[in-house]
């Protein structure tokens, strides 16, 4: 008998993952989302419509990708969510950037209902999501991630077992620390290289010849900061925000202070208060390069 698959959440990276699940695994992709216009979307590419009722009862295997875990928790839990319908369901891949202390909880809470909660973050830009070479990280077990690789695989190019269950979203968070560190120290570079007299788009060349060099450089430093343009439709100052406090929690619960992250995330929250939580998260640039203007 053929899978059934199930994918929730198909918006700015999802609608890609979704896509690529539909066309390459060779499976019926059964699809839902709070804008139902984004599914019917990806009616060409074999996605079929749904409603996450249908999608508990017909499908084996369901992909989240929502923004947070309280959306996940709901998805999987709440009132009229996967584990109120569930027949067919045996396995719920969370594809979100979640918390892990949450997310191992929720694991327990639908294991003792024989469905296993597998986490597998995405990393990597849109386009990525759109082309399949997103990086995977997954928490499972061994035969869970071999069971699940083929399927994965459709929407990346790198599916990395980090061991069991959260420790993919480990993974996923400082994946995320180190990146947006990197981008608000060449936020705060560009910053200064002005007031000195060295406009931002030259140091962001030079810094790329150098031992500076690295991929937050190339794409965002180069593409973005250099030329002060943060859109809205990307990942923006308040998801940053959001996964650094995932980053800050993760580090409590573990027993280490971390300064560093603590200084962006407050750069992150100024940004947000500025106005621009929509905006692609290196807006923090403007921010830091307005201290001491006068008004």
């Amino acid at each position: 008998m053929s899978t059934t698959l199930g994918f929730i959440g198909v918006g700015v990276m999802g609608a890609g993952m979704c896509r690529n699940l539909a066309q390459k695994s060779g499976c019926t992709v059964l699809a839902a989302d709070l804008d139902m216009g984004n599914v019917r979307a990806l009616a060409a590419d074999g996605v079929v419509a749904s409603s996450i009722e249908e999608i508990a009862r017909r499908a084996d295997i369901v992909f989240l990708s929502l923004p947070a875990i309280a959306q996940v928790e709901a998805v999987c839990t709440g009132p009229g969510g996967l584990l109120a319908h569930a027949k067919a369901l045996h396995t719920i891949v969370d594809m979100s950037t979640s918390d892990v202390a949450r997310t191992r909880a929720l694991a327990g809470q639908l294991q003792a209902r024989s469905i296993a909660l597998v986490d597998a973050p995405v990393a990597r830009s849109r386009e990525a999501a759109q082309k399949g070479t997103l990086l995977i990280t997954v928490g499972a077990s061994e035969a869970q991630f071999a069971a699940l690789q083929p399927h994965l695989a459709c929407m990346g190019s790198d599916v990395l077992h980090c061991g069991p269950t959260g420790a993919g979203q480990v993974v996923k968070i400082m994946n995320n620390m180190v990146l947006i560190n990197t981008v608000h120290a060449l936020a705060q570079a560009c910053a200064i290289a002005e007031r000195a007299g060295v406009a931002k788009d030259l140091l962001s060349q030079a810094l790329g010849l150098g031992s500076a060099a690295s991929f937050a450089l190339q794409l965002t430093g180069s593409q973005y900061l250099a030329k002060d343009v943060f859109p809205e439709k990307m990942f923006s100052a308040a998801y940053a925000h959001k996964d650094l406090q995932l980053a800050l929690a993760l580090s409590r619960n573990v027993g280490l202070d971390d300064g560093l992250t603590e200084c962006t995330a407050r750069q992150l929250q100024q940004s947000m208060d500025r106005g621009y939580a929509q905006n692609y998260y290196p807006v923090m640039y403007r921010v830091i390069s307005d201290q001491g203007k006068k008004p």
